[in-house]
């Protein structure tokens, strides 16, 4: 089985996307290691990234960046199964056209949602859904300022053709359940993203006045609202501590913000993947505040493996993630995120006993090997199809 993996951008690009992608096309290569040479699976990554990894060529599968056209054609025929990371135009109109089997997985919400967020920038906040509703004129409303009136006009134009396209796949997949809802697409599957064992550590030492937050620094993420719920508890006079690792545009707005917090919230910048776990060893609580963009929540997943106790706001898919081994405020209300990381600061033993249940869950429900055979099992029905 030959299969070809396109992900627009790969590592070394830092992003969850990346994360996942490499996760699977490793996996899958694994898988194919121990067939029989007549059930091999040879995997080939096709990306848009030119930077190399150090250790491009000691992956088990191969890495082809930016091709032409023509050698793209190449590959895509050369496939039995064309998987796409997202509903990227042109290697989903190629795939359909050379009739392969195209099995495409939803890392956003481009589907659906001009801007591929599902997130209303004149409000900053979720969106309700006003492209399946097809009130076009807020789609535009809500581009225009960031990227202008012709731009916000293509993206709304675009959309509508990724899901037209998206609608020929042979199978959609998404991470979660509640990203399908979302969607409403035909043959749509749900595989939940893995995430890898050796991230299990146990959380002994770490302090419940501890708290972290691990992404991006852009609106979407809301870290002023975990901002804002310092600041309450500040006024409540309770000790703690805020780690936010993670740089972006929002940066010195958000360190601005925390300025007069008395040095309770450090702004660690990027972390290299290897030092995370190091990083976040003293912290007990890990604070998801997303006010939009998550189909899945690779941070809150990851840290439940680690055995943290996950705080997030009730987008959809990160309840879905965290299920009943969380804490959940309502998306964008600083004071419902104060009292859950009140909780915590009040019942000591709560983060370890939660940290514990969300360690269990991770490891039965997201494991990477549930995650590998979840796809293998699509492409062999697509290859059947």
């Amino acid at each position: 089985m030959k299969v070809l993996v396109y992900s627009r951008v790969f590592l070394p690009a830092t992003g969850g996307v990346q994360t996942v992608v490499s996760e699977l096309a490793r996996g899958l290569a694994e898988v194919g290691l121990n067939e029989p040479r007549s059930q091999a699976i040879e995997v080939t990554v096709v990306t848009q990234t030119p930077e190399r990894m150090k250790n491009d060529s000691d992956e088990p599968f191969r890495i082809v960046r930016c091709p032409d056209f023509f050698r793209l054609v190449r590959l895509l025929r050369d496939a039995d199964i064309v998987h796409l990371a997202g509903p990227a135009l042109m290697p989903l109109g190629l795939a359909l056209l050379l009739r392969k089997p195209a099995v495409l997985e939803h890392h956003g919400f481009q589907a659906a949602c001009p801007n591929g967020l599902l997130f209303f920038e004149p409000a900053q906040g979720p969106c309700v859904g006003h492209f399946m509703a097809k009130r076009y004129t807020k789609c535009v409303e809500c581009n225009k300022e960031s990227a202008g009136l012709m731009k916000s006009l293509r993206s709304l134009a675009l959309t509508h053709v990724r899901r037209w396209l998206a609608g020929h796949a042979v199978f959609n997949v998404t991470p979660t359940d509640w990203l399908a809802k979302v969607l409403v697409l035909p043959r749509m599957r749900t595989v939940h993203h893995g995430v890898p064992v050796g991230l299990t550590t146990a959380a002994d030492g770490a302090s419940p006045e501890t708290f972290g937050f691990l992404g991006r620094l852009v609106s979407t993420k809301g870290v002023g609202v975990l901002l804002a719920a310092a600041e309450d508890l500040q006024r409540a006079k309770y000790r703690f501590e805020l780690k936010v690792i993670g740089d972006g545009p929002e940066g010195e707005r958000l360190k601005s913000q925390a300025a007069g917090l008395d040095g309770r919230v450090k702004f660690l910048g990027h972390v290299p993947d290897e030092k995370i776990e190091q990083v976040l060893a003293d912290a007990a609580t890990v604070v998801m505040p997303s006010l939009g963009g998550e189909v899945f929540g690779l941070v809150a997943a990851e840290n439940m493996l680690r055995g943290k106790l996950v705080i997030v706001s009730d987008i959809g898919a990160l309840q879905e993630v965290v299920g009943d081994t969380g804490l959940v405020f309502r998306t964008g209300d600083a004071e419902g995120l104060a009292d859950c990381m009140r909780q915590v600061l009040d019942n000591p033993r709560l983060a370890a006993s939660k940290g514990s249940e969300a360690r269990d869950r991770a490891m039965k429900v997201f494991s990477r090997d549930s995650m590998i055979q979840g796809h293998l099992a699509l492409y062999r029905k697509a290859l059947a199809h």
